[in-house]
């Protein structure tokens, strides 16, 4: 049997009463749109009746392939899961709690079939409280946008369209499922934003709360680490290493410059403690840039990873010219 078009990938976690209307809707908007699919639910870690539930689609569709796992491991662990088991050419990620809607899923796929790798929904009209939720999705959107230089209204929102090509190749951890379309831009993937609906929530209640942003801000610091140093991490460790050595020996130049022409004394000085400080710290950054070099290399060579993305290749040698990834090289 030929792979499916479409794959949806939905995490879950406690949404029993969400389960039966998320379905039918969904079923609904495959049905009419008439692509070849496969529906991935993964429940992370669920204490209510959703497997059972999931289990009983399942039995009705097998068109419907359900992920369980032992306990909670969060959206990014479930995101992952549910793309390792994808087969569709694209693969669409979205909520279960019904506040995103199937019915724009046609809409996303048009977008995404005019040449685009990664398709954004952009929640205009968020049905969500504005400060516990919108503020801090603004703050974030105009952060990671600042950061990663991926310029998009709504990081948060599930409900994406991503080629084959872009997420298999991405591993995922900690939080990082909302940087996706992030850190596929170094692979020179080009992404689209359409306007979706969003809907109240229906059932239960939000699982994520403000304090997410903390966990927000540390994770951007990592994306924004890979992208810019993951293949030469001794540029940035050493030019701090360079930095804060540079100033601690001028530092320490200036106090022998005091001590011998100008016969002071300097023992007592904090000057003397600053600048024995800077040029270890110095030291030690310069060190580490050396170790991550080399832990970049064992971890390039190791899996025979490509440091690099060929769109396409025209031309007798192609198989050798070509890595295992070549995102966008579609008809």
């Amino acid at each position: 049997m030929r792979d499916p078009y479409l794959s949806i990938v939905i995490p879950l976690l406690n949404e029993e009463e969400s389960i039966p209307e998320l379905y039918d809707r969904l079923t609904q908007t495959l049905e009419a749109y008439s692509r070849t699919y496969e529906i991935i639910i993964i429940d992370d870690g669920s204490r209510d009746r959703s497997f059972e539930l999931l289990k009983r689609y399942h039995q009705e569709d097998p068109r419907l392939k359900v992920i369980r796992f032992r306990r909670n491991f969060g959206q990014t662990a479930a995101f992952a899961a549910g793309f390792r088991l994808a087969q569709g050419e694209w693969i669409i990620t979205m909520d279960a709690d019904l506040q995103n809607d199937p019915a724009d899923i046609p809409t996303l796929i048009a977008k995404a079939e005019e040449g685009y790798d990664i398709v954004s929904g952009w929640r205009v009209n968020r049905q969500d409280k504005f400060l516990s939720r919108r503020l801090p999705s603004m703050i974030a959107n105009r952060m990671i946008s600042n950061v990663t230089g991926v310029h998009l209204h709504d990081y948060g929102c599930s409900l994406k369209v991503y080629h084959r090509d872009v997420v298999k190749e991405i591993r995922l951890y900690g939080e990082m499922h909302r940087f996706i379309p992030a850190l596929a831009s170094r692979m020179g993937v080009r992404v689209a934003e359409v306007p979706v609906n969003h809907h109240a929530r229906k059932y239960g209640k939000s699982k994520y709360g403000i304090s997410r942003t903390i966990r927000v801000f540390l994770d951007l610091m990592t994306v924004r680490f890979l992208l810019s140093f993951d293949t030469r991490p001794i540029h940035v460790f050493g030019t701090l290493g360079l930095l804060t050595t540079g100033l601690g020996i001028l530092i320490g130049l200036y106090l022998t410059f005091v001590k011998l022409f100008l016969g002071q004394n300097i023992g007592e000085r904090p000057l003397l403690m600053l600048a024995v400080l800077l040029v270890m710290v110095g030291i030690q950054f310069i060190s580490t840039g050396l170790l991550a070099e080399v832990l970049a290399r064992t971890y390039y060579e190791a899996q025979d990873k490509p440091i690099y993305v060929v769109r396409e290749t025209l031309g007798d040698d192609e198989t050798a010219a070509t890595p295992p990834l070549a995102v966008g090289g579609r008809p």
